[in-house]
Formats: C-alpha cells, sequence, structure tokens
C-alpha cells in the first residue's frame, strides 16, 4: 500500500491554521456572552448604555439597540439585533418603553436581563397634560440615600401599567437606584470583577448625588415653578425639585395635542408668567416653536436625554443633565 505521508512542514502549518482557527472563534465570541474576554452588554437606549459603560468600564463591551439622533419610542429591532440579545452576557433595558424591544427580549431570552424599571418605583404623570397642577415633593430624599430597589424589586410589576412613566433618568434620586441596580446585575453576570463594579457604582452614584444638590441648589430662589415642554418627559424631574411641567404633548413625543389643550397653555402661559417654550433634540419642534410665537414667547432645549447627538448640549448625560438645570434656571427666574 503506498500511503502518501504529511510532510512535516505541512503538517506544522495546518496545524498553526487550527490553532489560530480556535483561538480567533475564542477571542472573538465563544459564545459565553463575551467577546475578546470581555463581557458583552446590550443596551435597549442611550441613559442604559450610560450606566452600562460607566459602572463596566474597561471590564465589558457595551453596544446599543438605538442608534444616536434615532428617538427610541419608535425604534424597531432587526433581526440581527435580536440574535445579539441571545448572545448577550447581559441585558440592560427599560420595560415598558419601548414594546419592540420588549418583544426581542422575551424572543430572544437573554442570559441575564436588567430592568431599570425593577429597581425603582415608577408613577403616573400623564394626568399633568390635562391640566391637573399637584405640585411635586421637591424635598424627596436624596439620591443615593434611598435603599428601594437595591434588591431587585422582585414584588414589582409595572406590565400592567400602561401610564407609568417610563422617563425615570431625568430624576437623579430614581436614576442612583437604577445605577445601583446595573451595578448588582453587572456582578451576577461577572462575578471575577465584582470588585470594579462595586468601585464604578459608588462613583456613580456620588455624581448622581451631587448632581441632586445642585438642582436643589440651583433653583433656589425663582420665580416661578412653571416650565412648558414639547413632550410630558419630565414628571420625575418637576416632582423632585417642586416644579410644575406643562406638556404639549402626552408622554407619546409623537402625539398631537388638542386645540383645547392649546388654548389652556396660552392660559397657563399668562397666569403663571411663562416666559419660554422648551422643545427637544429628536422629536419636531413646530409645535413648540408656533406655541411660542403665538405668546411672543423665547424658546430653548431643554432635553429628555433619550440620545446624545451633534445637537446635543454636552457629550454625556451629566453634561447634558447640567445644562438642562442652566436652561431651568433661566426660564424660571432662579437666582
Amino acid at each position: 500500500m503506498n500511503i502518501r505521508r504529511l510532510r512535516p512542514t505541512t503538517a506544522l502549518v495546518g496545524a498553526a491554521a487550527l490553532g489560530l482557527t480556535t483561538l480567533t472563534a475564542c477571542s472573538t465570541n465563544a459564545g459565553d456572552g463575551r467577546t475578546d474576554g470581555k463581557l458583552d452588554v446590550v443596551a435597549s437606549f442611550y441613559p442604559m448604555q450610560f450606566l452600562a459603560q460607566r459602572i463596566g468600564g474597561p471590564a465589558v463591551h457595551v453596544s446599543s439597540l438605538t442608534k444616536p439622533g434615532v428617538e427610541p419610542h419608535d425604534l424597531e429591532i432587526s433581526p440581527r439585533q435580536t440574535a445579539d440579545l441571545s448572545k448577550a452576557g447581559l441585558v440592560v433595558y427599560l420595560k415598558g418603553l419601548q414594546p419592540s424591544v420588549d418583544r426581542a427580549i422575551a424572543q430572544a431570552e437573554p442570559r441575564q436581563v436588567a430592568d431599570a424599571a425593577s429597581y425603582t418605583s415608577l408613577e403616573d404623570h400623564g394626568t399633568e397634560v390635562e391640566g391637573e397642577h399637584g405640585h411635586g415633593h421637591g424635598e424627596e430624599g436624596e439620591a443615593g440615600h434611598s435603599d428601594e430597589g437595591e434588591s431587585g424589586h422582585e414584588g414589582h410589576d409595572h406590565s400592567g401599567d400602561a401610564a407609568a412613566d417610563p422617563h425615570i433618568w431625568l430624576d437623579p434620586v430614581r436614576y442612583a437606584q437604577v445605577a445601583k441596580g446595573v451595578g448588582k446585575a453587572l456582578e451576577k453576570a461577572d462575578p471575577d470583577h465584582a470588585a470594579t463594579y462595586k468601585k464604578n457604582t459608588t462613583a456613580l452614584v456620588k455624581e448622581l448625588n451631587t448632581l441632586d444638590q445642585d438642582f436643589r441648589s440651583g433653583l433656589k430662589g425663582r420665580s416661578s415653578d412653571t416650565f412648558i415642554t414639547t413632550h410630558a418627559a419630565f414628571g420625575y424631574l418637576a416632582e423632585r425639585y417642586g416644579l410644575r411641567q406643562e406638556a404639549i404633548s402626552g408622554l407619546d413625543p409623537e402625539s398631537e395635542p388638542s386645540p383645547a389643550r392649546i388654548r389652556g397653555l396660552h392660559t397657563i402661559a399668562k397666569k403663571d408668567k411663562v416666559n419660554t417654550v422648551f422643545f427637544e433634540t429628536l422629536v419636531s419642534d413646530r409645535t413648540a416653536r408656533t406655541l411660542a410665537g403665538d405668546l411672543h414667547m423665547r424658546t430653548d432645549v431643554l432635553d429628555p436625554i433619550e440620545g446624545i447627538g451633534s445637537t446635543s448640549k454636552g457629550d454625556d448625560y451629566i453634561q447634558v443633565m447640567r445644562a438642562n438645570l442652566n436652561a431651568l434656571r433661566k426660564a424660571l427666574g432662579a437666582k
């Protein structure tokens, strides 16, 4: 029998190629929710991405389902993104904000999920749009001082509360609670870097505490409590600091206000001496500018920080929140 032997050089090349293939497969994605040794974290939209990046640091690889400049409420998930969810080591999202994300997560069944809504309490601010003017309780606890939500809020189920306002990240206190929850989720998903996640969570919560205090002190001595904005994204912020949000639209930024709502805003603006109508960066400013023109008022940006883009007044959540504080101080006549 004439058996052809493989030459040593060829054998070495073949073995090297096989080893390289194996190494490449491991370094790319070993099917364990990691890429190149880093935990793969998929965030639903920017506020969740910010938390994952700040708390995860260099130990994680973070991608966002919502690209910069895209209005997150209208996001539609692609099959590729659904596949990414199934391979991720952790998915960080806010249940109830993006229906397509909720459906995709149910379909993909990721290894672990962190639902921001389960780490704090959600409330209904929708009635404020109809003109009920319950003033907020501005002296509620400082950011990070409430331990509510740290254990994961297993007992909280907001899925049936269609009226719940999802914009919790615009209140630094609630956002700090969510940060703690995301930190614990990262520790569970990647115990080897638990110390890093604890340290980064503590640092971020401290920064949010400072932001909360700056809002409290920065809004003192104001001449008005009322502000008019495009959609009802600022209910938690208004409640935290004793302000009164009057939104042109409801929780849905694309909804059209009724003629009665516009007439009501004319009355409110004159009665409360409102001088500014706020618009946003990711939705049309047409109605806000029309209202401001009719009332001979100025316009400015109050950013709900649903995404960071070229028109954002800052490079990250903290910077844009400080820009929002400055805009509110000017509009409300804070000293």
